[in-house]
């Protein structure tokens, strides 16, 4: 286990933890860590769907360290965005529910992997921004995709070219989170909604997510077709007999994600 990103298993949920103080910054290491350790859990059946938090009150992460960058060097600058990429392109990927508890500062690539979650939710105290362009740099860890695709172009570059930050309440209200919650609570309620997510088959969780993710990509005509490929595709899982026949039986269904 690498000691910048520590992870729990509670029940279904796997439970990540940015610790890498003062800040919980990403190194290439703990990047190489979390794209294995995605994989690793896309590899167990008994994970249904993770959360992401940082460790501490006041960040949830600051994003790279700026002292990587300080020399100039085109191969460090090569490699570390080629890690952010990866790592964070493989959680996006992630086959179950993913969700960010932003439990403070979340800034650049802080920020990104919150992007790369399905799901945020800002404890009131968090603080968000991709101040990258104020240093003569740019987000390149899908913060310019991302970020655009939840709050829209206006403020995504509000935020990226004037270098606005937002607060929970703000971020609420524009779309960047889906909850705001006091101090404190943030992972609380991050396992809850990682709970209710664990009523639905694992086996449809995975395929509506790729068909909700597609629509980023490909015309609207093309997700149409397939979302019908993929519902009969679940006539070859286990869950979709368990489900039918759990409901039709008055019962709570006992999934296998497979």
């Amino acid at each position: 286990m690498n000691p910048a990103i520590p992870y729990t298993i509670e029940g279904h949920v796997a439970v990540i933890t940015m610790n890498n103080p003062p800040a919980n910054t990403w190194t290439r290491d703990s990047l190489d860590a979390l794209a294995d350790l995605i994989k690793q859990f896309n590899a167990n059946k008994d994970i249904y769907s993770l959360v992401i938090t940082g460790q501490g009150d006041k960040f949830f992460s600051a994003g790279a360290d700026l002292k990587l960058f300080a020399a100039g060097d085109k191969q460090v600058a090569a490699d570390m965005s080629t890690a952010f990429g990866r790592a964070f392109e493989v959680l996006s990927q992630f086959r179950g529910l993913s969700i960010a508890a932003i439990n403070g500062y979340a800034m650049g690539g802080g920020l990104e992997v919150a992007l790369a979650c399905d799901l945020r939710i800002a404890e009131s105290q968090a603080l968000m921004a991709l101040p990258e362009a104020a240093v003569g740099l740019l987000p390149c860890a899908g913060g310019t995709q991302n970020l655009a695709w939840l709050v829209g172009e206006g403020w995504a570059k509000r935020m990226i070219l004037c270098g606005e930050r937002v607060d929970a309440q703000k971020a609420l209200d524009i779309g960047l989170v889906e909850a705001v919650t006091e101090p404190g609570q943030g992972l609380a309620e991050a396992m809850l909604w990682a709970q209710k997510s664990e009523r639905q088959s694992p086996t449809s969780i995975a395929a509506c997510k790729r068909l909700i993710q597609t629509a980023r990509k490909e015309p609207m005509f093309a997700g149409m077709g397939y979302e019908r490929d993929e519902f009969i595709d679940l006539f070859d899982t286990n869950d979709q007999t368990e489900g039918v026949q759990a409901f039709l039986e008055k019962r709570k269904p006992v999934w296998t994600n497979s």
